[in-house]
């Protein structure tokens, strides 16, 4: 006796469009020509045949037959029609020797609307098909500034290249990362092993995801995939078992969900207030086992002023804390394997990991993610991840009162800044130091160099030949063979000798007893169970982790006038991103009497209107330059898709 397949489809109908009117929906498939003027699909492009995966088809080309079927295109004509019985026969056909003729479609925003071959459809789906040959028409939308335009002109161009039509994004720039974690340069064709190789890939993961919970979260699998390749790339997915996968998957859960998040990142300008201690702690003796805490740098503090500043605060909290901590210090982590050594810093029975370079930060993940009892936090800022904590600090309030001195001392003359790296920041550090100088000498312009380019030297030498001599420095000093560099805000000597006037000065050492503090009280913890976002401590002058130092060469009312902005500063009273703002093109980025939120102030990539130079491009960078922004570098400085990591 022949199944009625017709009876069981209409039933799925018949709820379908029951849910759909109870929700307010349109309870039919929509009609592209609705949708869309008939003018625009005349610009139709022929793709000609190719395989759609049946998920994203969700329409008709026209409202003629769209009231046959039910939104999730089941039928809903009565049985014992014409139409059912078409229905049944193509039922029948398919069980017995599959529907092979392909289906008309138009493809709109990265979904489709049959022109030809609804039954086809309706019955494929009943069936759990996941794909079907179409000969596909594209219409593009018109241009407009909006991210799901821009989202759909990104995937066609990606779509262009792989010949890939199953994965998508939810937020712009992701199918650029895609082929930039693939290693291809924009446009750059894929073969046919490359996409044989990336759809066993993609389902492989999309089964594990699906496997994990991944249907109850709103984003989509190419957003959770990117995700996981942004912790394990994308030779891991390959060379996996679905059991792995699974397991893998899992472990990665919380870095999958922040993809949920429309702002994933939640940014803490201060410490929160220490738990008082209870009466019983007082009294009760502690028995808690010393905290073993790691720190592991890139470089040696020989060598590295940065490392010897964190080794510096290192050794202050060694201090603090007494026998209540004990802290080891690995360095020069990238002169072999950085997941070596994290991992035999975990082997040595640490507890608390901090890894004090941006450029750490996948090995400090992977990490992360293998063990996550251990406390690991990276040293870099605005990161989005769950299973470790980045912090940085708020350098720009310095630098914003050191613009203020050399505008003091510049006499409406240009002076000079030095910026390492084109990072997260850096270029907030830049822009304080020119907004400093326009308060008090609006005609002077702040020359631009980067020490990353060609090294500082170069730099200072490119500074001086202009004649100037009031250069902003790096924030740390470093050892080159003519012994330690000055840093901060100097005066240059024609022998070529610098005077410093005034110094930022990092306490790391602050930082890191606070940090701990909050570790071992739990309220670390409480914080991070409390949120769904990933946590950037950005702390500054107000948390006292960052301070000025003034020369006694300075000038009495200078000094004076620079103590009162640091204590407005401390205090809240003074911000150094209060509109009008103006870029170098002359556009207004902030109107009058506004404060830039720290979200725009960490991801800044435009430059003042008094600054002369620009962000220089991932290629002018050395390596290590490279290196540093290939992880944490503003839009602009970034490499292209097809670059290597360094």
């Amino acid at each position: 006796m022949q199944t009625n397949y017709y009876a069981e489809a209409q039933k799925l109908a018949q709820k379908e469009f029951r849910r759909c009117t109870a929700e307010g929906l349109h309870p039919y498939p929509p009609a592209l020509e609705v949708i869309v003027p008939e003018d625009r699909l005349m610009t139709g492009v022929d793709l000609g045949t190719v395989q759609i995966p049946m998920e994203y088809i969700v329409g008709t080309r026209t409202t003629a037959r769209a009231s046959a079927f039910a939104r999730n295109m089941m039928p809903l004509m009565p049985q014992n029609t014409e139409f059912s019985d078409k229905w049944q026969r193509l039922c029948q056909a398919h069980v017995e020797e599959g529907i092979r003729d392909p289906i008309k479609v138009w493809e709109y925003m990265h979904r489709y609307y049959v022109e030809e071959g609804n039954k086809r459809v309706s019955v494929l789906r009943f069936f759990g098909a996941d794909t079907v040959d179409a000969r596909v028409m594209r219409v593009m939308p018109e241009h407009r500034e909006d991210p799901e335009t821009e989202l759909n002109y990104e995937y066609v161009e990606f779509n262009r290249a792989s010949r890939v039509n199953y994965i998508e994004f939810s937020k712009p720039g992701r199918y650029a990362r895609l082929q930039q974690l693939l290693g291809k340069s924009p446009g750059q064709m894929w073969s046919d092993d490359d996409r044989v190789a990336f759809r066993a890939a993609y389902y492989n993961f999309r089964s594990a995801y699906e496997s994990n919970g991944g249907g109850r979260l709103s984003t989509t699998v190419g957003d959770a995939m990117l995700a996981y390749m942004e912790v394990f790339g994308f030779q891991q997915l390959t060379s996996m078992t679905g059991a792995e996968m699974k397991k893998s998957v899992a472990q990665a859960w919380e870095e999958i969900t922040l993809q949920q998040e429309p702002d994933p990142i939640d940014v803490k300008l201060d410490p929160e207030a220490e738990k008082p201690e209870g009466l019983l702690a007082k009294v009760l003796p502690k028995s808690e086992k010393p905290l073993a805490v790691a720190f592991v740098h890139d470089k040696d503090p020989a060598l590295s002023g940065w490392t010897y500043a964190h080794e510096l605060g290192r050794e202050y909290v060694q201090r603090v804390f007494g026998d209540g901590i004990r802290t080891s210090a690995y360095f020069n982590a990238l002169v072999g394997d950085a997941d070596q050594v994290i991992s035999q810093a975990i082997a040595d029975g640490n507890t608390v990991i901090f890894t004090t370079s941006p450029r750490l930060l996948p090995a400090s993940l992977r990490a992360a993610v293998a063990a996550p009892k251990v406390t690991i936090l990276n040293c870099a800022l605005n990161m989005s991840h769950r299973y470790i904590r980045t912090y940085y600090a708020r350098m720009y309030e310095a630098k914003f009162i050191a613009g203020v001195i050399a505008g003091s001392l510049a006499g409406g003359e240009d002076v000079g800044y030095m910026c390492d790296y084109p990072i997260y920041g850096q270029v907030a550090g830049i822009n304080a130091f020119a907004l400093g100088v326009q308060t008090v000498s609006p005609k002077s312009e702040v020359r631009l160099e980067w020490s990353s380019v060609a090294g500082a030297e170069s730099a200072l030498g490119r500074l001086t030949e202009r004649g100037i001599r009031l250069i902003s420095s790096q924030d740390t000093t470093r050892l080159t063979d003519r012994g330690r560099t000055p840093f901060g805000l100097g005066l240059v000597n024609p022998d070529g000798s610098q005077v410093n006037l005034a110094m930022p000065v990092w306490r790391w050492g602050v930082y890191y007893e606070a940090l701990l503090r909050r570790i071992r009280d739990k309220s670390f913890q409480a914080e991070s169970a409390g949120s769904a976002k990933a946590l950037n401590y950005y702390w500054g002058m107000s948390a006292g982790v960052v301070e000025m130092r003034y020369s006694d060469k300075l000038p009495l009312g200078v000094r004076k006038m620079a103590g009162v902005l640091e204590k407005s500063i401390r205090a809240g009273l003074c911000q150094p991103f209060t509109g009008p703002l103006y870029d170098q093109t002359g556009q207004l980025i902030l109107d009058k009497g506004k404060a830039l939120p720290p979200e725009q102030i960490i991801d800044m990539n435009w430059l003042n209107e008094n600054v002369s130079g620009a962000i220089p491009s991932y290629e002018e960078l050395t390596e290590t330059g490279k290196a540093t922004v290939w992880i944490a570098g503003v839009t602009g400085a970034r490499p292209s898709a097809g670059e290597e990591a360094p």
